[in-house]
């Protein structure tokens, strides 16, 4: 079965980011410092030739792929494709709110002070369902309404690229995160958020997705 190759990169650092705030919806642009991730992240990358390039409806997003390509050497693409399928999770009311404080509200009713916590005595899905309950007005993703989103984006990728693609994909941590607690087959990390400018591979093979690695920043050229 031919499969299809996604490298999937978080975002550089934004301000948001900087500031330790909840982001999800809610955008700001890249610091310096993301600024220097994402050409850092474009040289590692600059000799993949991508068919395609996709980022999430973000300005933090589009921003980091944009660079990414501008480093590309063997790829003819300039622009990313936005899709609004691989934004970041939805946190509702507590978009923009200090995270420490956001995540200490989100599992004070589960014995759970941090997201590290709840995701380690729960599972990330529950933390997303722990959020809805927790938001006042109820607006926050839960976990039913976050994969509903998301695995669009899988079937578009599949969908509209050639068998045997490498696809560049911007987007952000906690999506990150979920994809690979979903289909790392628990191989993985996940109480540490993955970095700004880190890479994760995926393998598309038919309706599966394998996580081939996570979180990688280490210097070099990436295959």
């Amino acid at each position: 079965m031919t499969e299809t190759t996604v490298y999937f990169v978080r975002h550089g650092q934004t301000y948001f980011n900087r500031y330790n705030r909840m982001q999800g919806w809610a955008d700001s642009p890249l610091t310096e410092q993301g600024i220097l991730d994402a050409d850092k992240v474009g040289q590692r990358l600059a000799q993949i030739k991508f068919d395609q390039a996709y980022c999430s409806d973000t300005g933090r997003a589009r921003s980091t792929a944009r660079l990414i390509l501008k480093k590309n050497t063997v790829s003819e693409l300039t622009e990313p494709l936005e899709t609004p399928f691989f934004r970041e999770e939805f946190y509702g009311y507590f978009e923009g709110m200090n995270s420490h404080e956001a995540w200490s509200l989100t599992g004070a009713g589960h014995e759970s002070a941090t997201y590290a916590e709840i995701i380690s005595n729960y599972s990330i899905d529950a933390s997303k369902d722990f959020m809805k309950q927790a938001d006042p007005f109820h607006d926050a993703e839960n976990s039913i309404e976050y994969w509903n989103r998301l695995l669009l984006g899988f079937d578009m990728l599949r969908r509209d690229n050639p068998a045997g693609a490498k696809i560049l994909l911007v987007s952000h941590g906690t999506t990150m995160r979920s994809i690979v607690g979903k289909f790392g087959q628990g191989q993985f990390d996940l109480t540490k958020s993955p970095r700004n400018g880190s890479v994760t591979k995926l393998i598309l093979s038919g309706s599966e997705v394998h996580v081939t690695y996570y979180n990688r920043i280490d210097e070099g050229p990436l295959e």
